[in-house]
């Protein structure tokens, strides 16, 4: 670490000083930062209101919970491309301000936004301070190597307050004061004996209720951004504040449906309604979840797709197994549009090649996208038979098409617009690469079906 540097890049290399190297993916570990900031939301802070204290986060907001953003001082670091986009962006954005700062009528209050510059790197980052509760978060560590880093020990604290300080105090002097009166304000400082002991199994009881889907991931990386021209940063940059703002609320709802749905006293019509809601939930998040993977995957070089590491992962799958298993959740998905959903295996098929892991998600999305522009009252066929060395997946309906795939309009590099519905969905190229990154070879053929050739083992 540069001596006497003030980046966020720096902080994060402070607070993960002598903290074991991880071994996570970015799935994995982006799962336990939302997990992490849950714990601390729901267990810590929200059972202590009225409370006060203060925050600062990087690069976009992490704190969701809105009695939390009445009652706590907020700094945000965000990128300039939001900046740019303020007046389609700051209206979706927790906190937006009126025109001079001041809460615009039912508003929250707002954070106090900062520029994010190019070398604070792109990880999210958070330090909290209440008279009861200190402690900071951030994500670190190479592709394959990442780790959450949680600090709770007042000489780590106190280094990431000394450096905040000095940022603060370059870029924005009256910052830097406004954080120092109110940390005077809040008097002496001191975590429960037990905040580290508590906080880390309750983080692992709420990971394990994560869904094992993908989770929304960031687009912005400080090291790639000399390659990628100033639209398409514009464009990720919003999408990962669009990431923060679709998931959030989504997530907080599907986990208070999941808690409702453990009752016993709810009647049947109650129920049959949480459920109807909490699959919603799941089918939004994990259709997000792909957008976001697919516009990660942009970034990469072609080269990238093929690499050995990532051939390692692919293992064997029994795909005929794992599609009669989401064969009930897909039925009651279409049920839901008016659509009827039929699927045909062949017997005895053996397993493929692929990552069962991600392979689940990618198939709901192609369902999802191939149903999306049926009228109501068709079938969607999915069968699944053996082709020489290879399985055939194939989707393909009975019924009227409004639009063929290649009449969307295309937005920017992954997305498609669909102008009759309104809708967005992943374009046939982000479709296809994300195929063959699970090992199979995607075939379209005028929206009339959709076809993935598997390697068998």
């Amino acid at each position: 670490m540069e001596h006497g540097s003030t980046t966020l890049s720096a902080l994060r290399q402070s607070l993960s000083a002598a903290v074991p190297a991880g071994h996570s993916d970015e799935d994995g570990v982006r799962r336990q930062w939302w997990a992490a900031l849950a714990t601390l939301q729901e267990d810590f802070l929200l059972p202590q209101l009225p409370l006060r204290g203060l925050w600062l986060a990087a690069p976009l907001p992490a704190l969701y919970e809105p009695e939390l953003l009445l009652h706590l001082k907020g700094w945000v670091w965000a990128p300039d491309s939001l900046e740019r986009l303020r007046g389609s962006v700051a209206p979706l954005l927790p906190g937006a301000a009126g025109s001079r700062g001041t809460p615009a009528p039912g508003q929250l209050p707002g954070f106090e936004r900062l520029q994010l510059s190019d070398d604070d790197g792109s990880d999210p980052l958070l330090l909290l301070i209440t008279p009861r509760l200190q402690v900071a978060l951030c994500l670190d560590g190479p592709p394959r190597e990442r780790r959450l880093v949680a600090r709770f020990d007042p000489a780590g604290l106190s280094a990431a307050l000394s450096l905040l300080d000095r940022r603060l105090q370059q870029q924005r002097p009256s910052a830097a004061a406004e954080l120092r009166r109110a940390l005077r304000e809040l008097g002496p400082l001191a975590n429960a004996e037990d905040v580290a002991l508590q906080f880390w199994p309750r983080m692992a009881e709420r990971l394990g209720t994560i869904a094992p889907s993908l989770t929304l991931q960031p687009l912005v990386h400080g090291g790639n951004r000399a390659e990628t021209p100033r639209a398409v940063s514009s464009e990720l940059a919003l999408l990962e504040a669009l990431t923060h703002e679709v998931r959030t609320p989504l997530a907080t709802i599907r986990t208070l449906i999941r808690s409702l749905l453990r009752r016993s006293d709810l009647s049947a019509v109650v129920r049959e309604r949480l459920e109807q809601i909490d699959g919603e939930c799941n089918e939004q998040i994990d259709r997000f979840g792909l957008i976001f993977h697919a516009a990660e995957l942009q970034r990469q070089p072609e080269s990238d797709e093929t690499g050995h590491g990532e051939r390692e992962r692919l293992a064997r799958t029994d795909l005929s197994a794992l599609l009669r298993q989401l064969e009930p959740l897909w039925q009651r998905q279409l049920e839901r549009r008016g659509l009827q959903f039929e699927l045909q295996v062949a017997d005895e098929l053996p397993p493929v090649l692929s990552d069962p892991s991600r392979l689940e998600t990618m198939l709901g999305g192609l369902v999802d996208r191939f149903s999306r522009g049926l009228s109501g009252g068709s079938r969607v066929r999915l069968s699944l038979q053996p082709a020489g060395n290879r399985l055939k997946l194939q989707i393909c309906s009975e019924g009227t098409r409004p639009q063929r795939p290649e009449d969307h309009r295309r937005v920017g590099p992954v997305l498609s617009w669909d102008p009759e519905t309104g809708s967005l969905q992943l374009s046939r190229q982000a479709t296809q690469r994300l195929f063959h990154r699970l090992g199979g070879r995607l075939a379209e053929r005028s929206g009339s079906d959709i076809t993935v050739f598997f390697p068998v083992c």
